[in-house]
Parts: C-alpha cells; structure tokens; sequence
C-alpha cells in the first residue's frame, strides 16, 4: 500500500429512469435527481403534483417537489458493497412507484422509439436550457449515469481529471445503452452521446494547470453571464462539491451539489459519459472500474509519477470511436500511435488498477467488466434483440424491463 494520507474515493451513483405503458411500450414519464417528469396524465391520475386532469386535457408535466419523489441517486457510500444496497433500494423504490401506475420501469440511455418533443417540461431549469440552445435540447430524450469519487484535495482532483479524460472512450466503451432512436438502428453505440455532445460545454473538457485555472474558468463564464451557475458545464468528467455527511438524503444533496466552487463541501470528480445501463451489475462494474481508476491514478502521482496528457482533440477521436462502435471497436493508442482493439486496452487498464482493488473492497465487481467483454455490452444486446425480432422496438423494451427487474 502506497505511504500516504489516502483520499476517501467514497462513491456515490445517479440513475435516470424511464417509465413505460405496458401495452404501447411508449414512454410516458421519467425520473432524475431533478424530480418527475410525467408526459401523460392518462397514467399518473391524481399523482400528477397533486392535480387531477382529465384524459382530454393532453400531456401534462407535472414535477412534484422533490421532498415528495423518490430520489435516483445513492448518497455518499464507503465502497461499492455499500452502493449496491443503496441502488437496490432506490430502483425498488422506482419499480413500485411505476407499479403503482400500471406501468414499467426500463433503464437505458434511449427509448427504442418513442417520439417526444421536450418543449413539455416546463421546469425553470429547462426553459433556461431551451432559451440558451433553442431546438438542440428539445430533442434531448436520453438518460445517463453519473459517478462521484470521493477526492478530498481539489487540486487533487483536477490532477486526476486531466489524466482521466484520456480514459473516458474506454469506459464509454463499457457503458453505452443507446443503439436505436426514434424506432431506428442508428448504427452507434451510444446515440445519446451524439445528442448530449449538441449542447455547448458538454465532452471532454480542456486540461486545466491547476485548481485556480478551473476556476478561473467558471468565473468568467459566471461574469460574462454565460451560465447560470456551474451546474450548466456538463462535461464527460468534472470536479464537484458535494454533501460531506452521508446521512443527509439525497434528495437536499441534489439540491445543494455544485461542481467545485471556493465554498465549503466534500471534493469528488463526477464521471458522466455513461449511459444509464439496464444490468446492475454491470453499473457496479463499471463505478468500481472508475473509482479503482481514480485510486490508481492518485497512486500514481503520490509516488512522483505521472500519466500522460493528451490534447482534447485526440481524446475525441477515441470517444467518437467509442460513440460508433462500442466493444466491437479499436481505440488510438497515443503512446505508440496505433489502433488497438478496446478489449486489449481494457485488459491493460484492469492489470494497471489490480492492485487497489482490494483496498477499495471491489475486487468482485470490477471482476464483471471481463462478464461486459465477453457478453457484450448493453447495445449490443439490444441490437441483437432487435434483429432477431424481425426490428421489433417493443421486444427491445421487453427486453429492458426484464433486465431491469431480473436483479432487484
């Protein structure tokens, strides 16, 4: 064990969720940190923000307080053993919530097929998205999963988010969910990627020299009136403030959690190129892969050694590989200037953290990620169904309920 003052790389997940009509299969309402979003009242009656419509009355959007939803994400957890249960409990929690309402619950990072324009979602939040990007974010129907690592220096944590971005296509690799939208195959991996990467600030970022550099940043983007407040930079990886006292619901930490500001709060990077993937264990695969990966890297430097850099514009290369062809790709290798197939690269970054898994106590876990490689990851499943289907959208999302439920 490497001599120092360790961080804490405690982990925390967020999840967006996707209701579903049985029946129709369609999409009628979702859930994230911010609260419920329900795009029919034909399903959610009465719970609707306490308001009863009629079935005439068209598509409501309707966002009870948050104190009254069930929230979506974990809150802070010593290791994944601990994140497990938390997630258990949560995706219950939303499984009974839809079940409440006749419908199902899918986790993905697209539905299959269903059209909507997100002109419904009358949040104040979203009108300032959609006044600042017009008709980009009204097509946003895409679903993610973000993971905090605990890192109490945030110096620290901008060193570490340097070398990281280099190591986000991997991951993508891993975690997409999102082969069909709008009822057809759109040949990539993860779509959501391509329809996130449309919003400004959004990616992989720049590397910053230091933790005043980051700031900096922010402040001018603070002072030219570009963004509201941090929340608004929506990056592959950044640096974020969150809630230090785990007890505290994640509800109020949802509220509170800002990226790394001169304010008080517990430092973490927030890693969020992933999809939000069906299988939970492939999501406790894959938080564990980036928390080991955070802990390798901290290793790395306490011991006066570091992982190369690399320009932004070449870590994009790899996420566009990543966004197109998933596992079933080949990944630049910028040390040696050469394609290499993403299953040899995985296997040199699961050899490189082998010795902090123990440490961590997610040694079993990350053990699933050679399960991803072998069995494909979640797009690839679903393409599969959809072809044996004869390109039937409704046998995907039976497909997603039934691994969405078969763990819980």
């Amino acid at each position: 064990m490497a001599d120092y003052s360790q961080p804490s790389f405690n982990i925390s997940i967020e999840e967006e969720y996707q209701f579903i009509d049985p029946d129709s299969r369609e999409l009628r309402g979702f859930a994230t940190t911010q609260g419920l979003t329900l795009l029919h009242d034909q399903a959610w009656g009465e719970d609707n923000g306490g308001r009863k419509e009629s079935a005439q009355s068209g598509p409501s959007t309707g966002s009870p307080d948050l104190a009254s939803t069930p929230v979506t994400g974990t809150p802070i957890c010593r290791d994944i053993k601990q994140a497990r249960q938390e997630l258990l409990r949560i995706r219950r929690e939303m499984r009974q919530l839809a079940t409440n309402h006749g419908l199902k619950m899918i986790v993905a990072g697209a539905h299959p097929f269903s059209y909507w324009d997100r002109q419904l979602d009358e949040s104040p939040r979203y009108r300032a998205l959609i006044e600042d990007t017009q008709f980009i974010a009204r097509r946003l129907l895409a679903f993610g999963m973000n993971v905090h690592v605990g890192i109490d220096d945030r110096n620290l944590a901008i060193d570490v988010m340097n070398a990281m971005r280099y190591l986000l296509p991997h991951i993508l690799c891993l975690a997409n969910a999102s082969p069909f939208w709008q009822g057809l195959d759109t040949g990539l991996a993860s779509y959501r990627s391509v329809l996130l990467d449309a919003l400004p600030r959004t990616g992989i970022p720049n590397a910053f020299r230091s933790l005043n550099d980051y700031l900096g940043y922010v402040d001018t983007l603070l002072r030219t009136n570009s963004i509201p407040d941090p929340e608004a930079i929506w990056w592959d990886i950044r640096p974020h403030s969150r809630q230090q006292d785990p007890s505290r619901s994640r509800t109020e930490a949802g509220r509170n959690a800002q990226p790394i500001t001169p304010a008080t709060g517990q430092a973490a990077l927030e890693i969020r190129v992933c999809d939000a993937l069906p299988d939970i264990d492939d999501v406790l695969a894959v938080a564990a892969l980036i928390q080991a990966t955070v802990a390798w890297m901290v290793d790395l430097r306490h011991r006066n050694m570091s992982f190369r850099l690399y320009d932004r514009t070449l870590i994009a290369e790899n996420k566009w590989r990543a966004v197109r062809y998933g596992l079933q790709g080949k990944l630049l290798d910028f040390g040696i200037e050469q394609e290499v197939p993403i299953h040899d690269l995985l296997h040199e970054l699961l050899e490189r953290v082998e010795s902090v898994l123990d440490r961590l106590n997610c040694r079993e876990e990350v053990s699933h990620i050679h399960t991803i490689m072998q069995r494909g990851a979640s797009s690839e499943q679903q393409r599969y169904v959809w072809r044996q289907s004869g390109e039937d959208g409704k046998a995907v999302v039976d497909f997603l309920v039934l691994q969405t439920e078969q763990s819980l």
